[in-house]
Formats: C-alpha cells, sequence, structure tokens
C-alpha cells in the first residue's frame, strides 16, 4: 500500500472516530428513546465501518 492510500486510510479512520464520538455525545443528551435508539444503530454503523477501515491495515 502506498503512503498516500494509507493516509486515505488514516484520515477515513479519523472521520469516522469524530463522527462516532459526535453521535454518542447527542445520544447521552436525547431524552427520546426512538431517536437514542436511532442514534446508537448510527453509533454501531461507526463502529463497524471503523473495524472494516482498520482491517485493511
Amino acid at each position: 500500500m502506498s503512503p498516500k492510500e494509507l493516509l486515505y486510510i488514516e484520515d477515513a479512520l479519523n472521520h469516522v472516530q469524530f463522527l462516532k464520538t459526535q453521535c454518542t455525545e447527542c445520544a447521552n443528551q436525547l431524552k427520546d428513546q426512538n431517536l437514542k435508539n436511532f442514534v446508537n444503530d448510527l453509533i454501531q454503523q461507526n463502529t463497524q465501518l471503523f473495524n472494516q477501515l482498520y482491517q485493511v491495515l
């Protein structure tokens, strides 16, 4: 894998981690259980995406 490709993967990992952090903060503030469940599903999807990208390395 070229250095440029590694930088791209690293950047993608950072973006996914940032989105996961934002969703976690949002879920902690939500009182509506349906919205909270939806955001928690997004967190799980972000976690799966992070793991898939990490496996590329």
